[in-house]
């Protein structure tokens, strides 16, 4: 197979060979036509659900999970994380067995998953930090509990956010990081003194930065500046337009720089839905008429609406970054972060076909995705390509 365009790293015009799921030669070409840019497939790391689909509800299955994937593919991104939040344990543990058993018996979704996101229940109880997640399901770490959870997943979690002001979480936080596992903060409203302990204890990511806090922080002393200044955090965060007004884009990329920053599309069961209020659980959820999730009745968010098609094209317009400079914080710093085989990053020779073929015009809101390829397998192409 042959598909030509734009390396978007590089911004030379090439020709890929692709076979056995691998790129096998790469050509300079000379064209005066424009071609749509090329790049390694995208890798999110936190993914909730879409379009009325959601890895934590009851009755996943199989033919949930590849319609979730297939939103995904038209969005450019390849690989992601299935993200769990707090829900009953029990539901936790068979929906991890089912993405476990999933990942085993499907390629597609074999190839799609690079392991498990928990995010919860060891979060804070507090309304703001808490987010959208229910407070019926919210406790304090048990690292019996996460063998458990992990033994169920097959060994697929990857990351888990909690908040280390919870009792026993920086004695969580040595244990689960000595298996290997990535350790965040997030959903806490913790203090500074705390945030530099669980650091200390082993974590390496803050969740959705700036997002799952109270609406007033102290001025000065507060757990998003703890999280901003230490170098030794790298952020997640959303950069759909909804979730941080483009200046807190901006600081956040100055200070983290563009090596400590992952962006994330946090996509929602709610995502894409029609307007109108939902609910899940005991919580209930708002589409707005522009798209975005809030809990209903406040002004806090509920997860989000849109994917990383958007979140690339938002963080650019945002920073002045280029293509070039934007791309790895949703394809190798994510990977290199969790220490999982990348799923691509840079076309080059042996790499995974792992390809997502775009047109980026600037000032446009989104990404406009032709072709997505996973393991050279053409998962998405727009009706017209």
């Amino acid at each position: 197979m042959r598909c030509e365009g734009i390396d978007a790293l590089t911004g030379k015009a090439v020709e890929l060979q692709i076979a056995q799921g691998h790129i096998t030669g790469i050509k300079p070409i000379e064209t005066s036509d424009p071609l749509p840019y090329l790049a390694a497939g995208f890798f999110d790391i936190q993914v909730n659900g879409y379009r009325g689909h959601g890895y934590s509800h009851e009755n996943l299955s199989e033919e949930t999970i590849d319609k979730i994937i297939a939103d995904l593919d038209a969005s450019g991104t390849t690989h992601h994380l299935p993200t769990l939040v707090s829900v009953p344990d029990e539901r936790l543990l068979d929906n991890l067995q089912i993405i476990a058993q999933a990942v085993k018996r499907s390629e597609n979704i074999g190839s799609a998953i690079a392991g498990i996101h928990i995010e919860g229940p060891y979060i804070s109880a507090e309304d703001g930090p808490r987010g959208a997640h229910d407070a019926a399901y919210i406790r304090d770490p048990d690292f019996a509990e996460f063998c458990r959870w992990q033994e169920a997943a097959e060994g697929l979690i990857r990351l888990i956010t909690l908040a280390p002001e919870r009792k026993g979480a920086i004695d969580f936080i040595q244990k689960v990081t000595g298996t290997g596992v990535v350790v965040a903060i997030g959903h806490s409203a913790a203090e500074a003194a705390l945030i530099g302990k669980a650091i200390q204890a082993g974590a390496r990511m803050t969740t959705h930065l700036g997002n799952g806090s109270h609406s007033l922080l102290p001025r000065l002393k507060n757990y998003i500046w703890e999280q901003l200044a230490d170098d030794r955090l790298t952020a997640s965060i959303i950069c759909d337009g909804f979730h941080l007004p483009p200046s807190v884009v901006k600081v956040f990329r100055r200070t983290k720089g563009l090596k400590r920053l992952i962006l994330v599309s946090d996509g929602a069961y709610h995502g894409g839905l029609a307007p109108g209020l939902y609910r899940f659980e005991n919580t209930e959820v708002q589409v707005f008429e522009d798209g975005h999730l809030g809990l209903a009745g406040t002004d806090f968010l509920a997860g989000a609406a849109h994917l990383l098609d958007r979140n690339v094209a938002q963080f650019m317009e945002f920073t002045g970054c280029s293509l070039a400079e934007t791309l790895p914080l949703c394809t190798t710093n994510p990977a290199e972060l969790l220490g999982v085989p990348q799923p691509g990053g840079k076309i080059e020779i042996n790499a995974p076909a792992n390809l997502v073929l775009f047109y980026y015009r600037q000032g446009s809101q989104r990404l406009e995705i032709i072709k997505t390829w996973r393991k050279g397998r053409l998962v998405f192409r727009t009706q017209n390509s």
